[in-house]
């Protein structure tokens, strides 16, 4: 998957590169033109699979119904929102799914905590089929934190004051900004008071079986759908379906993850 994205940004460079050649040499007739449209062209859809690959790459191929083929025996289909394998006369497929979580248990008192160990435990008895849940955990490079949590506070801020501006504003949208903007101030708080900030991906994994693709696909989808809403409303986080690069990161975590800050940084989902 990360191959075939970066072979189509490199033949969109390529596009422009053939582009800006034809508008040098066309001496400013109809070569000229057509290789301004096709540098322009070029340079746009390179710009966006590097930086919106995970929303372009499943358009793409969902149109043109391209399945990607990792080793085997692992499929992605077209809508690059699953992983499928065939296992004997039945097939697997499994969803990855985004937890962004804003509170951390250390800001919380005695009584949040044993409330919150309730709610997590009320979800998961209420989970029909067996799901995955992933942390992985690192201290994050203090130089650089701070700046990027006083820019990400603004940025949510921001947001919070636009909604509120709307005549009819997102109440649930309102809430999520506020978590965010108490997020970034309780980190940076922490911060002041000298402590090391603590860097958390979370990420939840479910797997569906049957007796076709396309039925071990759907039973993915509605589980991933029902395992969305269930820990959103359980645990005050905010879940998100994983596509494309997002999941196939998730799907390499299941076998080997980045052993450096660096490379976790890099990796964020």
């Amino acid at each position: 998957m990360v191959g075939q994205r970066k072979l189509y940004m490199y033949i969109a460079i390529g596009i422009a590169g053939l582009g800006f050649l034809l508008s040098m040499i066309g001496g400013g007739g109809i070569l000229s033109l057509l290789g301004g449209l096709f540098a322009g062209a070029g340079a746009v859809a390179s710009i966006a699979l590097m930086k919106f690959g995970y929303v372009v790459m499943p358009l793409i191929t969902k149109q043109t119904k391209t399945s990607v083929y990792l080793e085997e025996p692992y499929e992605i289909p077209p809508s690059q929102d699953v992983i499928v394998k065939k296992s004997g006369n039945e097939y697997l497929a499994s969803s990855f799914l985004s937890i962004k979580i804003y509170e951390s248990s250390t800001e919380k008192s005695l009584e949040q905590n044993i409330a919150y160990n309730e709610y997590f435990e009320r979800a998961i008895s209420n989970m029909k089929y067996v799901t995955k849940i992933s942390y992985l955990v690192y201290v994050e490079d203090i130089s650089a934190k701070r700046k990027d949590l006083e820019t990400k506070r603004a940025e949510a801020q921001l947001r919070l004051a636009r909604e509120k501006e709307k005549p009819d504003p997102d109440v649930l949208k309102i809430d999520r900004y506020e978590r965010e903007v108490a997020k970034y101030d309780n980190e940076i708080n922490k911060m002041v008071r000298g402590e090391k900030p603590m860097g958390v991906i979370a990420y939840a994994m479910t797997t569906a079986k049957g007796i076709s693709k396309e039925a071990a696909i759907a039973e993915a989808k509605a589980q991933a759908k029902e395992l969305r809403t269930l820990l959103a409303n359980s645990l005050n986080v905010e879940v998100e379906l994983l596509t494309a690069d997002s999941m196939l990161k998730c799907f390499e975590w299941e076998m080997f993850f980045p052993s450096s800050r660096e490379g976790i940084e890099d990796s964020v989902v």
